[in-house]
Order: structure tokens, then sequence, then C-alpha cells
């Protein structure tokens, strides 16, 4: 399912005008598409609310009212911010006044098991005038279902600002997700999201990565495949300090398939570590080694940044790295300013949560949780690299300007060590996929669905960055 901008939406509809599909044939399609969302969520015998507003928003309203009230719901259609105003809104409230159907204009008093909330849709902006903000406030302090459509009033189109907003139970959106429904703080107005279709070709630079897209491009192999088959891996990872990092990053690029792991850091953590992923092999001082351009042969991907300290000589082995043309990974003490290479056939994946891509963008964490798929994009785009931004609906942003965002994971992935096992994943994937943007976007998908499982059986805090390598290979089943 794809993910669109306000300007996107406007394009789409006077595409479909300029081709023949009037406006109001779209409304039509909308209001008779939200009617058959919406009658999942109802009872017969509920008293529903349909407040709209003056543009196409409340003339999808009028339409759903009407498919309502002619399928014998008890509907009632008001506009307490006046008389509908777009041509296609006034021409469907003429044709539900013909069809012998009238408007509410008191409903403050009424009480009602569903409220539908048409009043503002994409073209909101901000600040809302009073007359809205009372109408919000009413909306939420009613004990009833409440359904936007689109998004909920209040909330923008394309970034996380929501001041005051209409909190959903389902935002039910036309034609496909709008940005907000996956940023902060807007996405936790929109309750659960369904998308329905007005009759368009659905198309975009930004989808939703669902479990039909995974199955699409999960990689098949033939039966004589062997550890060539599936790529060497190079781990540069771990510190004297941090020896847990390069072992959870390990056994994630192990348990993800990678055919041969070569890990280079210090004697002290391969000691430590050896016993418990006896699958690898090393190469002592590998970072001190990858600064001198001394790296182990034959290299499918090279990932480096788990438990290392940024500095000089971390920095040293990066721009030596950067200079063969494996897919690399960069995550954790990997992760500074830096220029990247623009000619490069093989992808650069960065990995950063909020605080690490707030140093690369000199922007407040706040600013990058509000507008995670722009400034993500913004990025890929200038420095040619792959961003996969971490957090709640992970954003995984390519250099050609298109863009995935993945539903999966959860809260339990707040621990440490659990990006060092994405890391691993993520490097695993690119040694053997071809589709190169299918493996980043299924490592971050799979290392979410890891979390989902786990919280099925298990309490959501007591999941650990070491239990995702453990529940891969269960997940990886769902899909061989």
């Amino acid at each position: 399912m794809f993910v669109y901008t306000e300007e996107d939406i406007r394009n789409i509809d006077n595409l479909a005008e300029k081709n023949g599909l009037s406006s109001i044939v779209l409304m039509e399609n909308a209001g008779r598409s939200l009617f058959q969302k919406l009658v999942s969520y109802v009872k017969k015998d509920d008293r529903i609310l349909i407040l709209s507003g003056k543009g196409n928003n409340g003339g999808d309203g009028i339409v759903l009212a009407r498919y309502l009230k002619q399928n014998g719901y008890h509907a009632d259609l008001s506009f307490p911010l006046g008389a509908p105003i777009s041509e296609a809104a006034k021409h469907h409230f003429a044709f539900y006044k013909n069809s012998g159907f009238l408007e509410t204009a008191e409903y403050e008093q009424n009480h009602y098991q569903v409220i539908v909330d048409a009043l503002l849709g994409v073209g909101a902006r901000h600040p809302l005038r009073d007359d809205v903000k009372n109408i919000i406030e009413w909306i939420n302090g009613q004990n009833a279902f409440v359904v936007s459509v689109d998004v909920p009033s209040g909330v923008l189109s394309d970034t996380g600002e929501a001041p005051i907003a209409v909190k959903a139970n389902v935002t039910i959106s036309i034609h496909g997700y709008k940005r907000s429904a996956f940023l902060l703080p807007s996405s936790s107005f929109y309750g659960k999201k369904e998308v329905v279709s007005i009759g368009l070709k659905e198309e975009g630079k930004w989808k939703v990565w669902t479990e039909k897209d995974v199955k699409q491009t999960w990689p098949n192999h033939p039966s004589f495949s062997h550890k060539g088959t599936f790529g060497t891996g190079y781990l540069i990872a771990g510190s004297d300090e941090m020896p847990g990092s390069v072992l959870l990053a390990a056994k994630g690029a192990m348990r993800a398939g990678i055919g041969k792991l070569v890990i280079g850091t210090t004697p002290f953590v391969a000691g430590a570590i050896a016993g418990q992923i006896p699958e690898a092999t090393y190469f002592f001082e590998g970072l001190i080694k990858a600064g001198d351009g001394e790296f182990p042969e034959k290299l499918s991907v090279c990932a480096i940044g788990p438990g290392i300290v940024p500095g000089e000589e971390t920095e040293k082995a990066i721009q030596s790295i950067l200079q063969n043309d494996w897919p690399v990974v960069l995550d954790a003490g990997a992760l500074q300013k830096r220029t990247y290479p623009k000619n490069r056939q093989h992808p650069i994946v960065l990995t950063p949560h909020p605080g690490e891509f707030s140093r690369l963008i000199d922007q407040p964490i706040s600013y990058i949780q509000k507008n995670r798929i722009e400034a993500a994009s913004k990025f890929a785009v200038e420095e040619n690299v792959i961003v996969v931004l971490k957090g709640q609906y992970t954003v995984i942003a390519f250099p050609d300007g298109t863009g995935m965002i993945n539903p999966t994971g959860n809260i339990a992935l707040g621990k440490g060590g659990s990006g060092d096992a994405l890391t691993g994943i993520i490097a695993a994937f690119l040694s053997y996929y071809e589709n190169k943007k299918a493996a980043v976007a299924n490592a971050v998908y799979l290392h979410g669905l890891c979390a989902d499982l786990f919280v099925k059986t298990k309490g959501v805090r007591s999941m650990l960055a070491g239990d995702i390598p453990d529940i891969l290979p269960e997940v990886m089943k769902r899909f061989e």
C-alpha cells in the first residue's frame, strides 16, 4: 500500500479529472468505499453522526451518510463549519436532499454510538480556528466510537504536527496512507489504519512494506547451493569494553543465512565470544587493519560500527572500506558526519536511531520525529546512501527518492543491542540478495516481526536483544 503527500493526492485528482473521471465520480467512489468499510465496525441499531466540513472531505462524508441512510442505518449528517463550498460536495449534498434526506442542525445534545469525522482532510492548515478546535474537543469528549475520514481532523497530511486533533479509533484513508500516519505525534491520533480505493491506479514513490512484499521478494536458491552462494560477510565490531555488540550482530548475520562470517575485532573480544559463535572466523585488530587497507578476501558485504568508539582510527577504517565496492552497513560508532562516494555500484546503508540521525543532519530529535520520511529521504538522495531510520515505523529511504515504511515491531525492541542484531541481519541479506532494496526492507521487516512474535507469549519488557537471533529462524520459516 502506497503512502502519499498532500501534493501527490492533488496531482492524482487533477490527472483523473483530466482523463475524464470527474471529482463528482471520485467523491461517489470514496463515499461508497467508506460505507463498505465502515459497516464492519458498526451495528445496524447504532446511532451514527457524520460531521462534514465544507470541502471534499466533507463531501465524502455526505456520500457516506447517503449510503448509510439508504441501507437502513440511523445516521445524522451535520455541517458544524457551514454548508459545503466545493462544487462536488455541493452536487452530492443536493442529491442527498433530493433523495429525501435532511441535515441535522442540532446534534450536541444527542447521544451517538459512532461519530464520523469528515471535517478537514488533507487540506488542513495550522493554526486551527477556534470553532474547529471546539468541535474537535467536543468529539474527543464523547463516549463514542470515532472514525476519521482520510486523516483525523487537526492532523496535517505530511508532517507529525498535531497540537490538537480528533482522537480516532479508526482512520479510513482514501486511495492510500498519508505520511502523518507514520510520524510523531500525529500517528497516535489515527487509531487503526485502514485504506479504501476510489478506482484509481495505486502507485507512488513510497509504500508500506508488507508480508506480501516480503514473500514476493524472498530469494529462492537451488538445492545445490553452498556457503559461497550465500556470501562472505566481514563484521568489524566490538571493543574490549563492549564485546556483546559484536556477538549480537554476528548471531544476527549467521541466523539470517550468511554463508561465512569473518569478525574483525580485538583478541580479547574474540576470546570472549568464540565459544558462543563457533561458526565465525576472526581477523584480529580488524579496525586497525581496515585503516591500512587490509581486508579478508572475497567479501560480499562489510558491516562496521557496533561496539566501536568513533574517532580518527574508526574514520580511517571507514574511508578505506568505502573505497571498496562491496555493500556496506554503517551503524553505531560508524555513524558520523562525512561525505560519501557517489559512483559506487553497491549500496551504503546507514542505520541510525533518531538521536544518531539528529547529529548527522544537525536537527533536534523532535523535528526528526515529525518529519522522519522527508528528513531521511532528503539525506539519502543528497548523500547517495540508504537510510534506515529506526524507531516506530522504521523509515527506509533510498537514494533514488523512493522508500518504504516498516509496519512491524514494538517497544520490546527498545533495548540496547537490538540495533546490533539488525545490522547483522541487513548485512546477511545484502550478501546474497540480488535485489538490494528488498534485502534491506526484508531485514527490517523480519527484525520487527521477531519482536511481534515474542510479545504474543511473553512480556513486552522482558525481551532482550539476544532473543532476536533466537526467534529469527522461526520467523524466516514463514517465508521459505
